[in-house]
């Protein structure tokens, strides 16, 4: 099927069916969505959403535990020290700091809480303080714990999950056919490597990635095919937000069009999972985000992002119930 071929909307239809009566969607139907007339595709994901998801919200809140000054080289992060970019660096933070934020997020009903670190990998005495933080936080609020911590080895995964924690994060990125050009420092079999292993220490997987870094339609595609292969439970769906100083700092932006055709196919592509809102949906509209959560969109990280301007918790649940799910 060419560009200029639209999918027929029966054969739409048909794909969606099967899904929802308990089957998958093929590679190459998977592909030829991105020809389905858009109205079409979402009312269809919208269905699959209704069908196989909970309209229970799956919040979580995160706090960098650690910023800046990163040796890898990933080309849209503001944390990256190959690039200058203004962002705030300082070491593991104080323990009662983490504690004061995840006793507000338990407050607000916030059901997970993720302790995040840059660089390639928190080890040694940094990944001792992080794994205090995490069995205080499961111990001392009703939250659920997960951690994004790098490239960590099996031994250093099984200690995160004796910790407390229940899900790693450990983000693809983007297609595999793309990921050589944004980050030469590390490769995406270094990834798949670190979620084996998080699955091997008992961790469910949380793994997901940034559309609009320049990749072509056909690798968002790609992209949701590769995350199928690891099954995770959690995808979160960033949009680019261009950060100043950094290689992607000109990069055109998605239409709203494209990022919703984009969370239409994972959800073809990934029918009963979390789909999570992450950073840079404020790129699209507030009905663009209302929408979102009709075709796909029913998980997120509510509040402030990383290093860039989120939301307030407030704002986000009265969004959220404005959609209606359930926070």
């Amino acid at each position: 099927m060419t560009s200029t071929e639209q999918m027929d909307n029966s054969s739409l239809t048909d794909i969606k069916d099967r899904i929802i009566g308990g089957g998958v969607i093929t590679s190459a139907e998977a592909y030829s969505l991105l020809d389905a007339d858009f109205d079409a595709l979402c009312d269809a994901a919208a269905d699959i959403t209704t069908a196989l998801c909970s309209d229970e919200f799956d919040s979580c809140s995160i706090i960098n535990a650690r910023s800046g000054r990163c040796p890898e080289n990933c080309k849209w992060c503001a944390q990256s020290a190959h690039w200058t970019t203004g962002c705030d660096t300082y070491p593991i933070i104080p323990e009662e700091e983490c504690m004061t934020l995840a006793r507000y997020n338990a407050a607000k009903g916030i059901r997970r809480f993720s302790l995040v670190t840059s660089g390639k990998a928190a080890k040694g005495k940094s990944l001792d303080a992080i794994c205090s933080m995490l069995r205080r936080v499961t111990d001392e609020t009703p939250m659920l714990t997960c951690a994004s911590l790098g490239l960590l080895d099996l031994d250093d995964l099984r200690k995160v999950r004796q910790a407390g924690a229940v899900r790693y994060h450990c983000n693809l990125e983007t297609a595999p056919s793309f990921f050589p050009s944004l980050c030469s420092t590390h490769t995406h079999e270094d990834k798949i490597a670190t979620i084996r292993a998080a699955r091997e220490a008992g961790l469910e997987i949380c793994s997901g990635g940034i559309i609009g870094m320049g990749e072509t339609p056909c690798q968002r595609v790609e992209f949701a095919l590769a995350l199928r292969d690891i099954e995770p439970v959690s995808i979160p769906i960033n949009i680019l937000i261009p950060i100043p100083g950094t290689p992607l700092a000109d990069t055109p932006p998605l239409t709203e069009q494209e990022i919703l055709t984009t969370i239409a196919i994972f959800r073809f592509v990934h029918p009963s999972i979390h789909l999570r809102f992450a950073g840079g949906r404020q790129k699209l509209s507030t009905e663009g985000q209302l929408r979102a959560m009709k075709i796909g969109i029913n998980g997120g990280i509510v509040g402030d992002m990383l290093t860039t301007l989120g939301s307030t918790i407030d704002n986000d649940k009265a969004l959220i119930a404005k959609a209606g799910y359930k926070f």
